[in-house]
């Protein structure tokens, strides 16, 4: 229901890029996210509230994709069920 969908999975020089649709319910679009073995190496939400999507993107860069599950997994906006940093969330489970 809140899935996230995978829409592209390329691995170059030992860095992984993979793109994801987000569900509906929430502001952003897609989520971009390279990582190398099991850190995040650069996340990038396309649309979503701007500053919010920065910040969290920019925290998450160098940790580990398992502490970024634990920390953004069930994270709510306004009652709907799931929010952008969930969504991460959803996204990472799936690398």
């Amino acid at each position: 229901m809140f899935d996230v969908t995978k829409i592209s999975d390329i691995t170059e020089g030992g860095i992984r890029k993979t793109s994801f649709l987000t569900c509906p319910e929430v502001c952003s679009m897609q989520i971009d996210i390279e990582t190398e073995g099991d850190t995040i190496r650069k996340v990038q939400y396309i649309q979503g509230c701007h500053g919010n999507t920065q910040g969290v993107a920019r925290l998450c860069e160098g940790m580990k994709k398992d502490e970024v599950i634990a920390r953004l997994e069930g994270i709510d906006c306004r009652g709907r069920g799931t929010s952008c940093p969930d969504q991460l969330a959803r996204a990472l489970k799936m690398l």
